[in-house]
């Protein structure tokens, strides 16, 4: 079982930065392949980026790549996104993920445990 809080979402001008965290508890949270989805309203979960449990495998959604860079520490038991040259398309609540499955995995179906949720908003 794998609790998941993401924060550090916020608002934010066009062409800026924020980094996203997600803090997990309980047990084997290195053996978790980790993603960041995104969501707006009235559309289903956005894959945006994925990390394996040594961080030495990563994914990006192609509208993300060069700007978001993923990563975790393992001993601090955290995910982050760092974002970057953001633009108004990227606002959306964004979600943090964990999976037992051992591919790289890019829809949200086969990911057991999700994070609350963080609000970013992007002003032009």
């Amino acid at each position: 079982q794998v609790q998941l809080v993401d924060s550090g979402g916020g608002l934010v001008q066009a062409g800026g930065s924020l980094r996203l965290s997600c803090a997990a508890s309980g047990r084997m949270f290195e053996t978790y392949r980790m993603a960041w989805f995104r969501q707006v309203p009235g559309k289903g979960r956005e894959f945006v980026a994925f990390i394996s449990w040594s961080g030495g495998t990563t994914d990006y959604a192609d509208s993300v790549k060069g700007r978001f860079t993923i990563s975790r520490d393992n001993a601090k038991n955290t995910v982050y996104l760092e974002m970057n040259s953001l633009k108004p398309e990227d606002t959306a609540v964004y979600y943090c993920a964990a999976t037992s499955r051992i591919a790289v995995v890019t829809t949200p179906g086969p990911y057991d445990y999700w994070g609350q949720g963080t609000q970013v908003t992007v002003s032009s």
